[in-house]
């Protein structure tokens, strides 16, 4: 009998089994949406952490670190980076117009600041990138259970889908607040305790530095596929502006809960971005001729550590991976029944229509998400999508309607254009990254707010 396989699925049904239970307590559209505002600073900083800490933080930066070293720290960094600004200035400002004008997803912002059309466009563009996030989240699932059992992707992201569609759809924000506090303690209890014994199986730091490629221990190294501080660019502004952190911002008690809950994760977070990076460093060591960058964690987790540690440790990688798929699934289901339903198929739709639609919503994009992990070869490919397209095109709509009335629907619209434009035209040349100003990120935001500007100047004169 696979000791990993039983406990990793006696894991999920018990994450299941509370998150149905606690959707009992779901009486409408806001408990679901926003959790009746009502989170608590504890149970703010669970659930934004939980998300935080998915596929990409820990999966993806340590196969980052297992191929450039220390530079993967960047992964995790920038998102606490991104989560400070949330905390201090952007998170606050939202939640208080979240209060006074009862939103329950960006979408019901951006049409309150814009109007409707850049609602729609996007809420299009969120359904896209979301779902290159939701399979990246999906492949390292099913990377721990390859591993662990030899089950086939196709498999392992249906398990992975399976166990998140269930607890989800019946309680939303709800159950996903309080599944996530259980997920986030077997999450750092098991990576944490990992670190020393596969650090000590690795020889030390000695043993990593004798093993490595000489820019190993350079945090600033840049000339990796992803890896050190160009992820900044990426990352950092996609965890301010992020639609499913703004929806957990909103379902807090307070401005307080905000910056506290929203703050001390962004510090848990940046201590944490060490772990996966120390592990992926280590299997360079303990097994160097791992296939795949997916395989890097789940692969060392096993090899190097005993049963019972192992299984733990792994139960926390699936943490990671369910904790983030729920917060996709959140951005999914609110963006499709709040914002393009109702914001354009059905203004009059009553509560119990609306929550339906978000339901049916996400399980439809769980199976969607399950048919792309199946043709995205990487969890740091898949991310690297979403984030991108995230950045360009809501970065400077939000952050200008929250701090300049000046800023109005053409302006916005050209922003998200513009971003968008340079993405693409980047990508289909061949071009990205090869310059600083040809990096999608960079690039895009520069264009974004460039493209805002000058339909601004056009407009005044």
């Amino acid at each position: 009998m696979n000791v990993y396989l039983v406990l990793l699925l006696v894991y999920a049904v018990a994450l299941t089994a509370l998150g149905l239970w606690i959707g009992r307590f779901v009486k409408g559209s806001s408990d679901f949406f926003v959790a009746g505002r009502s989170l608590s600073v504890p149970l703010l900083f669970s659930t934004v952490l939980a998300s935080n800490i998915g596929a990409g933080s820990t999966v993806g930066a340590s196969g980052l670190a297992y191929q450039e070293g220390i530079s993967a720290w960047w992964w995790n960094g920038s998102a606490a980076i991104g989560s400070i600004a949330l905390a201090l200035w952007v998170g606050p400002r939202i939640w208080t117009l979240a209060r006074d004008h009862g939103f329950y997803t960006v979408g019901d912002f951006l049409e309150f600041r814009y109007g409707r059309p850049v609602r729609g466009v996007v809420a299009a563009l969120i359904w896209v990138g979301t779902l290159a996030i939701l399979a990246g989240q999906l492949i390292a699932g099913a990377a721990v259970l390859e591993v662990v059992a030899g089950i086939p992707r196709v498999w392992g992201t249906t398990i992975g889908a399976v166990a998140m569609l269930v607890y989800f759809v019946a309680g939303g924000l709800l159950s996903s607040a309080w599944v996530n506090a259980v997920q986030l303690v077997v999450l750092l209890v098991g990576l944490i305790a990992a670190v020393p014994l596969v650090l000590q199986q690795a020889g030390g730091i000695a043993g990593i530095t004798a093993a490595g490629p000489p820019h190993y221990w350079n945090v600033g190294y840049t000339s990796g596929p992803g890896s050190g501080i160009t992820l900044l660019a990426m990352l950092g502004p996609a965890f301010i502006i992020s639609p499913g952190l703004l929806q957990k911002v909103y379902g807090a008690a307070s401005p307080r809960a905000v910056r506290l809950g929203v703050g001390v994760q962004a510090i848990v977070l940046a201590l944490f971005a060490f772990v996966p990076v120390v592990l992926g460093m280590s299997a360079r060591v303990i097994v160097p001729d791992v296939a795949s960058p997916n395989l890097v964690l789940p692969t060392v987790l096993v090899e190097a550590l005993p049963v019972w540690l192992g299984a733990l440790a792994l139960a926390a990688v699936f943490s990671a991976e369910v904790s983030t798929c729920d917060a996709i699934l959140f951005m999914l289901s609110t963006s499709l029944s709040q914002d393009l339903y109702k914001g354009f198929i059905n203004p009059q739709a009553d509560d119990r229509t609306i929550l339906r639609v978000a339901r049916l919503a996400a399980v439809a994009g769980g199976a969607f998400g399950v048919l792309l992990a199946v043709m995205l070869p990487t969890v740091i490919g898949a991310l690297s999508i979403f984030y991108t397209l995230l950045g360009v095109s809501l970065f400077v709509p939000v952050l200008a309607g929250l701090y300049t009335q000046r800023i109005g629907t053409p302006e916005a619209l050209a922003a998200i254009v513009a971003g968008v434009s340079f993405v693409l035209a980047v990508q289909l040349s061949g071009q990205a990254g090869r310059a600083v100003w040809t990096n999608p990120n960079v690039g895009g935001l520069t264009v974004a707010a460039l493209g805002c500007l000058l339909v601004l100047a056009l407009r005044r004169r």
